[in-house]
């Protein structure tokens, strides 16, 4: 028998949740279908259990050289296995917290593969969902009102090569290690090559890092890239830019590992190590779920294509999150579902502004960032000034034994509107929130320096680099 809904929603990710909560609030009945766990790729393959590493990553790094600030630990060793126990832990909590605010909403959840159907006995309109149930039983057929696509994506392989789990692998797989390698290649400098590298270092393993860019994270501001390589050069992380990895040259088996060749600047070089980590990027999920075949919906370099409420070409047909490309980033796709849901409920909602997005990278240091880099400030035209401040001269950093990195504001020199706020170093990616806060209030490099910062604490580096930015910064 047929269920109808106000709303249906392919996918139980961060995005496709947190619009399930905003449509039960709105009064809406609301499905979910999702084939794996609620949560998805953030909580079980991603943001959640790859912290979660980086923190004992984290604490093992600092109790190993804890001498530093006279704590004497004596012999320090790694039970890998109880850190993937933690890790598992922490998700096995939030996917019951998951669960519960289902059930609080009422929201139903289907456990299967969700397709989008064309025009049926059950519509006129494509749109109806066939569930294919993971338990085996009869299909379920959803009518609904409205459909949000928020399917997600999963890790991005490169031509030649093909993922084994034990030798190659993305961070699927590398969540998933029962013990650690005593070296690595990790083929791509982004953000999460970058965390890995940053994560498997502390951990005690050899990183090479192989980048086809001119540098890493270069997505980032160049100062904010140069500095994080520079600190995790200093840690022992090789990295090599400029490079284009030789799939075709890729031996792997007992005894030698990974061995690959890279053309470096019209030079080829050789690089072994016990494993390769390939992370290039990400693809949507757009294939098996019916929209191809059954729709009008567009596709473009592999992302669903909507207009600026999220709506694809079928205007009763949304989609959200990675699928659509973008900023693919787990707040990101939770406020695009929520914007979704405000307009299938005619709510007028607020076209989201990216350029107010904050982006973190949890790396040691950490790194985040608002708003227009430098460069891309300049390439849109503006008259640009900048503030930087060191946290080698913030007493908090110096007491943390953090004094690596620095807050970078940019900012209109003709309008004194901050255009841009960048910051590397000991908890950034929790400070970037007060600038976040200060470019949706278009607030000015003044107001943000007169916003009285307590003593000690890190956040004092954002209004010295406010002040900075007119040349006023008081202990530089």
């Amino acid at each position: 028998m047929a269920q109808e809904y106000d709303l249906v929603i392919l996918g139980g990710g961060t995005g496709g949740y947190v619009a399930a909560i905003r449509a039960s609030q709105l009064g809406l009945k609301t499905a979910i279908v999702e084939k794996g766990k609620l949560g998805g790729t953030c909580l079980h393959k991603g943001c959640i259990p790859s912290k979660a590493l980086l923190r004992s990553a984290e604490v093992y790094h600092q109790t190993k050289n804890s001498e530093a600030f006279g704590v004497i630990a004596g012999e320090v060793s790694l039970d890998f296995t109880k850190v993937q126990e933690r890790k598992e832990t922490i998700v096995s909590q939030l996917h019951r917290g998951v669960q519960h605010l289902m059930k609080q909403g009422k929201i139903d959840v289907y456990e299967g593969i969700g397709r989008i159907l064309g025009p049926s006995i059950f519509s006129p309109m494509p749109g109806t969902v066939s569930v294919e149930m993971n338990d085996g039983t009869d299909n379920e057929m959803l009518i609904p009102k409205n459909v949000i696509i928020a399917t997600g994506s999963r890790p991005r392989t490169l031509p030649g090569l093909e993922i084994d789990g034990q030798y190659v692998m993305t961070s699927d797989e590398a969540l998933a290690m029962e013990n650690l390698p005593k070296s690595i290649i990790i083929v791509g400098g982004g953000v999460i090559g970058i965390e890995w590298a940053s994560m498997l270092n502390d951990f005690g393993v050899e990183v090479t890092v192989i980048e086809y860019s001119d540098r890493i994270i270069p997505t980032e501001d160049k100062e904010i890239s140069k500095e994080m390589q520079r600190v995790l050069k200093k840690k022992g992380i090789t990295f090599v830019t400029s490079a284009k990895v030789m799939p075709e040259t890729l031996q792997k088996g007992e005894g030698e590992g990974v061995v690959i060749q890279a053309e470096v600047k019209n030079d080829i070089k050789s690089f072994t190590a016990e494993k390769m980590l390939v992370s290039v990027g990400r693809q949507a999920n757009v294939e098996g779920i019916g929209i191809e075949q059954n729709t009008t919906i567009e596709i473009d370099k592999g992302f669903i294509l909507t207009n600026e409420f999220y709506q694809t070409k079928e205007s009763h047909i949304y989609a959200i999150g990675d699928v659509i490309g973008g900023l693919q980033l787990a707040h990101v796709a939770s406020h695009e579902g929520i914007t979704a849901v405000e307009h299938i409920a005619n709510l007028k909602p607020h076209k989201l502004d990216y350029t107010l997005i904050s982006k973190c990278i949890y790396s040691s240091p950490e790194a985040a960032s608002v708003g227009l880099t430098e460069d891309e400030a300049k390439e849109k035209g503006h008259n640009v000034k900048v503030g930087k401040f060191s946290f080698k001269a913030i007493g908090k950093a110096l007491v943390y034994g953090e004094s690596d990195g620095f807050v970078k504001i940019v900012a209109d020199k003709d309008t004194d509107d901050i255009l841009g706020v960048h910051m590397i170093g000991p908890h950034v990616t929790d400070m970037i929130s007060e600038a976040g806060l200060a470019k949706v209030l278009d607030a000015t490099p003044w107001e943000v320096a007169h916003t009285i910062h307590p003593h000690p604490t890190l956040s004092e580096a954002i209004g010295e680099a406010a002040l900075a930015v007119d040349g006023l910064a008081i202990h530089s």
